[in-house]
């Protein structure tokens, strides 16, 4: 229960009360429980850089006036912030677990590592706040305002966000696992509403409909990148740096993946996601160590066109046993084009390389 001498210093208004705060910053005040719905707290001093944070545990805020008011690591949790003006307070590091905020104005507030958790914010305004590191695991944000607010390693696991307004949002990092995301707005108010449920992907679809350069760049991507796979090898690299040269020469976008980066480096998602954006893919099967796993999890998981170089060798006479059965098992896997060197692999490359893949390329966009 609240201390009834605490109560009544708040009651003398906030210059009273902040200049008590300031000479008994080792005392906790007990304001757990209170009932101050109503009452203007603006600008109060409710936290300390020490231990003497306030204990509002419990406590009915609702429509309470706590604009600009310092809250950082204060106890929330079950409070009864209902429809209270919260309008850039700081509440960092603030234990808010289970607290009642539907339709509170957290317009601008200051929520870096806040405790959020199961917290109600239905409807609640959220403009711009800055929720970076906040917790609001199974917290409940259906109708929130969170247009331009930071959500950068934002815990929003099994959180309710149905209905949210995220336009001009800024999303690094979060944990969605669980969440429930369904009809999030991405366009502003005097915009007709455009709804998606990924709040990933909502930035990006949001650039993508009002950008046209982005449009076009993704365009070019999709028409001209080719994917160029191997291990290169300082022997390997002329070769395929010279590759690379003549393709961009013929209007292509070359993109080049090592397979001897560093193993943390997670191979199937990078090339998964290299290999769609690509218009077609070729393979140096030229290096001995070429590997036969890494080339069939391409072949199988992108139905895209798979164009394989091979430079015949004393190490290596013929490519690896396994690419024939792949080109046999799918079709836009093309047979390897053997060379002797480097210039007659550059003389033919139109003919030998690009005419094959662009050919298998249109003939699946036609499927």
């Amino acid at each position: 229960m609240a201390k009834q001498e605490h109560l009544d210093l708040l009651k003398q208004g906030m210059e009273a009360w902040n200049r008590w705060r300031t000479k008994h910053s080792q005392e906790t005040p007990d304001l757990s429980g209170a009932d101050l719905s109503g009452a203007d707290l603006s600008q109060a001093i409710l936290d300390e850089a020490d231990l003497g944070l306030a204990d509002l545990r419990g406590a009915d805020l609702s429509n309470v006036w706590l604009r600009e008011a310092r809250l950082g690591y204060v106890n929330l949790s079950e409070a009864n912030l209902s429809e209270a003006h919260l309008y850039k307070a700081h509440l960092k590091g603030a234990y808010l677990r289970g607290a009642h905020l539907y339709k509170a104005d957290l317009r601008g507030a200051y929520l870096y590592e806040a405790d959020l958790r199961e917290a109600d914010l239905r409807e609640a305004d959220l403009l711009k706040a800055d929720l970076t590191f906040t917790d609001l695991k199974g917290a409940d944000l259906g109708g929130a305002n969170l247009t331009g607010a930071i959500l950068i390693e934002t815990n929003l696991t099994d959180a309710i966000m149905t209905s949210c307004t995220i336009h001009g949002i800024s999303v690094w990092n979060v944990a969605l696992e669980g969440a429930t995301q369904k009809d999030l707005i991405i366009t502003s108010r005097e915009e007709p509403p455009i709804t998606v449920d990924n709040l990933e992907v909502a930035q990006f679809i949001y650039l993508l409909l009002n950008n046209p350069k982005i449009r076009e760049v993704i365009d070019t991507i999709a028409k001209k990148a080719v994917l160029i796979l191997g291990r290169f090898t300082p022997e390997r690299k002329a070769v395929l740096d010279a590759l690379k040269d003549e393709l961009r020469t013929r209007g292509y976008l070359p993109i080049l993946f090592d397979f001897d980066k560093p193993s943390s480096q997670d191979l199937t998602e990078t090339v998964s996601t290299l290999a769609h954006l690509s218009r077609f893919i070729i393979v140096d099967l030229t290096d001995p160590s070429s590997a036969p796993y890494e080339v069939g999890t391409i072949a199988s998981n992108h139905i895209r066109p798979i164009q394989a170089l091979f430079q015949p060798s004393d190490e290596a006479k013929r490519v690896f046993a396994m690419f024939p059965d792949l080109v046999r098992r799918y079709h836009w896997v093309l047979p390897p084009y053997e060379y002797q060197d480097q210039e007659q692999l550059l003389a033919s490359l139109q003919r030998k390389v690009i005419e094959p893949a662009e050919q298998k390329a249109q003939e699946l966009e036609k499927r």
